[in-house]
């Protein structure tokens, strides 16, 4: 297979050549390469096929008929590999879980579905993580936890496999009481707000741990100036830990959920403007490392109630590249080599996975996007609902696979 005509958009820039495919490696590039399967991309960006590692299912429900919907939908959004993070129901800490995700990774026309391993099981114990890690989950994912034992013993198992942990740093105590960022926002809807400190205190820790250790730890979703400035200061000291933010941070601000919009209830919440724009400088000037849409989708029985009942979490996986290139690409805020980096190379090597770069002997999981076209968001629960944004995703390939939109 032949895709010609396109600008190939990736961690090198853009440049404009013949991309030749073969059994799912790229095996070519050039320019006018002859060959019969021939996709005609002129006008086309052609992208690396993009790597979520914060994904989750709808209502955390993990199931065929779920895994068979992200698959599809993170493909439609440029997203060849997703990653489920590990805290559905049920939880993915056993191997016949695991087994399950494994057996639905590769469905037909759709993203390649991988999954963390969750540190601790059900009842609150270790998991194996041993044998998970063996058996194919590539990084161990948890949310805050208190017991520095634990936490030791789980740094040890990093250390010996070599794999990543994701961390996403929320002190139950204060995340719990709330229902969103606390604020002006929170205070004029007089609704709890979660204090930032539930955040920053559970980074600072961990840092301690990644440097003792000696282990790669990347912080999910996170939100504060502060906890940016901390990672930051970690990594000119060498010790190997990251931070990844959600697009909606980047776009969106508390002033979201006025109105009580339960689809602006995203976990973590969504902060002030003062906030959002000190995320955007940082992602402008290379302090945040990746890139998440942050798919939380919920039924709506989940969110047509009042915001304080509401589950947290929003739908974007199937809009993912459209958005990026509508807010980021396109007005200039990063160039198409960044986004590359962050929503590709980076968190593919979280996870192992060589990605980001369109070039011989890479995986030739790519998609082809007609910056012409533009893209309707149709969910009703969408943070960016009845939005018309620009650009389209027209084709992909995954897996040697072709998929057309």
């Amino acid at each position: 297979m032949i895709i010609s005509g396109a600008v190939i958009c990736d961690i090198n820039g853009e440049r404009r050549a013949d991309v030749r495919i073969e059994e799912g490696i790229i095996t070519e590039i050039g320019e006018e390469l002859e060959g019969t399967e021939r996709i005609d991309a002129k006008g086309c960006y052609l992208f690396p096929g993009l790597v979520d590692t914060d994904v989750r299912l709808k209502d955390g429900q993990l199931n065929r008929t779920n895994l068979e919907k992200l698959s599809r939908r993170a493909l439609r959004g440029g997203v060849t590999t997703a990653v489920l993070a590990s805290d559905c129901s049920p939880r993915i800490d056993d191997e016949i879980t695991l087994e399950f995700v494994q057996q639905h990774r590769h469905l037909a026309h759709g993203a390649t579905i991988e999954s963390t391993l969750s540190a601790l099981n059900e009842e609150g114990n270790l998991s194996n993580i041993a044998i998970m890690l063996k058996k194919g989950s590539l990084a161990v994912h948890t949310v805050t936890i208190d017991d520095y034992n634990r936490i030791s013993r789980i740094a040890q198992y990093l250390k010996m496999a070599d794999k990543t942990l994701f961390y996403k740093a929320t002190d139950k105590s204060l995340f719990e009481s709330g229902v969103m960022s606390d604020g002006e926002i929170a205070s004029q809807l007089g609704l709890p707000g979660i204090s930032p400190l539930s955040e920053v205190v559970h980074v600072a820790s961990m840092i301690e741990i990644a440097r003792h250790f000696g282990i790669r730890i990347v912080f999910k979703s996170v939100t504060e100036p502060r906890t940016v400035e901390m990672i930051a200061q970690a990594r000119t000291e060498g010790i190997d830990v990251s931070c990844e933010v959600s697009l909606h941070h980047l776009l969106k601000n508390d002033s979201a959920c006025l109105g009580f919009d339960t689809d602006a209830k995203i976990n973590p919440p969504l902060v002030s403007e003062t906030k959002r724009l000190i995320l955007l400088e940082a992602l402008r000037n290379g302090t945040i490392a990746s890139l998440s849409a942050l798919h939380q989708p919920n039924s709506d029985v989940h969110k047509d109630i009042t915001f304080y009942d509401a589950q947290f979490g929003t739908t974007a996986i199937e809009e993912y590249l459209p958005l990026c290139y509508t807010y980021l690409i396109r007005p200039g805020t990063i160039s198409v080599a960044r986004f590359a980096e962050i929503a590709s190379r980076v968190p593919g090597s979280h996870v192992g996975i060589e990605s980001g770069e369109i070039a011989v002997g890479a995986k030739g999981d790519v998609v082809v996007f007609d910056p012409e076209g533009t893209t309707s968001v149709l969910h009703h629960h969408s943070l960016y609902k009845n939005e018309t944004l620009q650009g389209k995703v027209i084709l992909a390939v995954c897996r040697g696979e072709v998929t057309r939109f």
